[in-house]
């Protein structure tokens, strides 16, 4: 059986098992409609996303793909008061801010987020700096070199000499994540509060995509919790043949995979579904108990 990946731990919590991570966007064109939420909405997602079984809420104000200009402040605006919000309604709910500009992170933090969603790789080097100043925890993901709010077009990733052709793409993503995990380690932030995310579909095609899944492994291996992010995405709909709103079964394929392979944090928009899928892959790894087991004992 695969290894166990690494424990997730924020603000002094320590969280062993499979962790969900719902999804609720303050922004007005987020690719899937139904995650979008004005301030009020998305406290009720909140809410929801709490009684379905979700241990950590990521909060994001600015759509990854192209669209209509965000500015710093207007993303503060549209994240910030939901953080203290949040903090204030649910107190023992985990706070992730999905931002790539440190002063968000930094207003976030005074707000009490508890973890910064960097999903452009590192673009504002200062962020980094943010997560420790302020005792957060980060993401460390990979774009290939994206910057941020573009799609990718014809990227390729050539394999190391002696490797797997298909490894070209794993091998960029375990040297960027690994370094970027070891720095924000070096400026004094907890390793278990470091996670490493390949990004599906940014900088990627969807065979990159496929492949960087079936290769969990080594991605764990690194040492740090793995957070997946596949939820509803591009690969899904491509492999597929679907449109956003039909890409939950693909999604939660993609991610039953990747949580016996080890990895650890799962960003979703259908948290009830997911919470059942990684609860069923826990326990045949044997890493929890069934809530009831009477069949042929009564």
């Amino acid at each position: 059986m695969p290894v166990a990946g690494a424990p997730l731990r924020l603000r002094g919590r320590t969280l062993d098992g499979p962790v969900v991570m719902a999804v609720v966007n303050r922004t007005t064109d987020s690719f899937y409609a139904p995650a979008r939420y004005d301030e009020d909405g998305a406290l009720e997602a909140v809410a929801r996303a709490v009684d379905e079984g979700a241990d950590l809420v990521d909060l994001g104000g600015v759509r990854a793909g192209r669209g209509p200009e965000v500015t710093t402040e207007d993303e503060i605006a549209r994240v910030v008061p939901v953080v203290a919000r949040v903090r204030a309604a649910f107190p023992d709910v985990l706070v992730s801010v999905d931002t790539w500009r440190a002063p968000v992170a930094r207003a976030a933090a005074d707000e009490g987020a508890d973890l910064v969603n960097d999903t452009w790789a590192g673009h504002d080097p200062e962020l980094v700096h943010v997560a420790a100043e302020c005792g957060l925890g980060i993401v460390c993901s990979h774009t290939g070199g994206a910057v941020p709010r573009t799609d990718p077009f014809r990227v390729s990733y050539p394999a190391l000499p002696g490797h797997d052709p298909l490894d070209g793409v794993l091998d960029d993503v375990v040297a960027t994540v690994g370094a970027a995990a070891r720095r924000a380690v070096a400026l004094g932030i907890d390793p278990a509060s470091v996670l490493v995310d390949p990004t599906h579909d940014f900088g990627k095609n969807t065979w990159h995509s496929l492949h960087l899944t079936r290769r969990t492994e080594a991605l764990v291996a690194l040492g740090f919790p793995v957070l997946m992010a596949f939820s509803r995405k591009d690969f899904v709909g491509e492999t597929l043949d679907l449109e956003a709103d039909e890409r939950l079964e693909g999604t939660l394929a993609a991610t039953a995979v990747a949580a016996w392979l080890g990895a650890r944090v799962f960003r979703a928009h259908d948290v009830r579904a997911t919470r059942r899928t990684l609860d069923m892959v826990a326990s045949i790894r044997g890493e929890r108990a069934p809530a009831r087991a009477v069949r042929g004992l009564v």
